[in-house]
């Protein structure tokens, strides 16, 4: 009778479990099922708050969270002073950093000093196009607005507007969350190389919606009449890829339309100032050509019980190696990130020599200037550097370029330490011929020195940028969160660096 009782027993726990195991394999897989029905977040237009989506997508939602850990500012004018005389002239002198996690993104280009200290909508130096690449407001905004008037004006005309950083409706449609391409300007782009998008794919647009900012551009203006009588100027992104995505083929692009991003002020170079070239150097290697997209290594898949999903945590895939790099190398862990390490430690090499030669084919230019070089001597010379420059730039703007196409990268830097010293053989001709010999350029080995030798006191530029932060911008966000553009809650445990202060 007890045996009984016991396998009676038994058999109930066994029941209950089975029933347990059931219940929980069914809502796995009523949720794997939801998941798959791709719900809709906003039926009409863009839904720019990141956290509406977090309701659809929590897992996704979380690890795109997790790019807020990535809050450090790493001044790369104090590591690489040379970039300050590259860029005299430029915003990029006084204040240029490693990438943030997505997280930061509309932050940063608040916070920075590139973009000025505005007063008012009609206020400061940069173009309304700089908030392209920022925020899912920009595809919100061009959608209500129409791309015209979203290029039209300041920058600081959409600091109310623009307050949601990178994010979900950058890459997935509001309605099907399908993966879309939300800025115009890509599409023309690339129907421009002769792209057909009806022949993309998938596995293409894993690339394609990282490309939409991930690429080099330019700013093409145009100037109109308004119906008022009052001239504006319109400033569209514009893809350069009519002719190709290798340096040579842009450069060539910018020549023939006699483009200029700045002219440097030590030189007198017109100089081309490359984005960040991501998508064009990726697409010259290895890893594009054997089929692999940026979401591969830069968002691999998760596993959570019966739920695959993709890990929104961007940033360098040798953070998660295991799940990105090693899917297919066969090193071990230790045995790649030594092969990597020694391979970037010779890029950095070239890349500090192609600097140096640049930076002081710079500064003795300015001195065969002051010497009394013509214009017609100096013509040559500018080319040379300003090709140099742009190869320079090409090859390591893209902050991965070295892992998407190392021969490339090496290749550019090679051309552009070439070029850096043609120019500086002929100024040296130029300079004998004025009598001088032996010149030296002065000494730029740091930030600072590098900055007085350009003229340039950051006191200034950080005070009127901390004033703007405690004013006009706080009134961006004030509007923004009364018209429903921003949940400050989503702004929760964000840290404030900056430049300046790196508080």
């Amino acid at each position: 009778m007890k045996k009984s009782y016991a396998v009676l027993g038994i058999s109930l726990v066994a029941i209950v479990g089975m029933g347990i195991l059931a219940g929980s394999i069914n809502g796995k897989e009523e949720e794997r099922k939801a998941i798959n029905q791709n719900p809709v977040v906003k039926e009409n237009g863009v839904e720019a708050k990141n956290e509406e989506w977090a309701r659809y997508f929590p897992r996704e939602y979380d690890s795109w969270k997790m790019t807020q850990k990535s809050e450090t500012i790493d001044d790369l004018l104090k590591s690489k002073p040379q970039l300050v005389i590259l860029w005299a002239g430029y915003g990029f002198a006084k204040d240029y950093n490693a990438p943030r996690g997505h997280f930061y993104a509309v932050q940063d280009v608040t916070n920075t000093l590139r973009t000025g200290a505005p007063t008012g909508p009609m206020d400061g130096p940069q173009p309304a196009a700089c908030w392209s690449c920022k925020s899912p407001d920009v595809a919100r905004l061009i959608e209500e607005k129409g791309e015209k008037d979203y290029f039209t004006g300041k920058w600081a005309r959409w600091g109310g507007e623009v307050v949601n950083p990178i994010g979900c409706a950058d890459c997935h449609d509001s309605k099907t969350a399908s993966l879309r391409i939300s800025r115009p300007y890509l599409v023309r782009g690339l129907e421009d190389k002769g792209v057909k998008m009806a022949d993309i794919s998938h596995q293409d647009m894993r690339s394609l919606v990282c490309a939409q900012c991930h690429s080099e551009y330019y700013f093409k203006m145009t100037k109109e009449t308004g119906p008022d009588g009052a001239e504006k100027i319109t400033n569209t992104v514009t893809f350069p890829w009519k002719d190709g995505f290798k340096g040579e083929a842009i450069e060539a692009y910018y020549d023939n339309i006699g483009f200029a991003d700045f002219t440097n002020s030590l030189s007198k170079t017109p100089i081309l100032k490359a984005q960040h070239p991501d998508y064009e150097m990726f697409t010259t290697g290895i890893h594009y050509q054997r089929g692999v997209s940026c979401a591969d290594c830069h968002m691999p898949y998760q596993q959570e019980g019966a739920i695959k999903y993709t890990n929104h945590n961007i940033g360098n895939p040798l953070d998660n190696a295991a799940s990105t790099c090693l899917t297919c190398h066969q090193e071990t862990e230790a045995e790649f990130r030594k092969v990597v390490a020694t391979k970037l430690e010779r890029k950095e090499e070239l890349h500090k020599i192609a600097m140096d030669t640049l930076a002081k084919a710079h500064l003795e230019a300015k001195k065969a200037w002051e010497v009394g070089a013509t214009e017609e001597e100096m013509k040559p010379i500018l080319l040379d550097i300003r090709h140099g420059q742009w190869r320079w730039d090409y090859s390591i703007a893209s902050h991965g370029s070295f892992f998407h196409a190392p021969e490339e990268t090496l290749r550019l830097l090679s051309q552009a330490n070439q070029l850096g010293q043609e120019a500086r053989l002929k100024i040296a001709a130029v300079l004998a011929k004025y009598g001088v010999v032996g010149y030296e350029a002065p000494d730029f080995s740091t930030k600072e020195k590098a900055l007085a030798v350009i003229g340039v006191d950051l006191t200034k530029d950080i005070t009127a940028k901390e004033q703007f932060r405690n004013g006009l911008l706080k009134e961006w966000e004030k509007e923004a969160i009364d018209k429903g553009l921003l949940n400050p809650k989503s702004r929760e445990g964000m840290s404030n660096h900056t430049s300046g202060s790196n508080n």
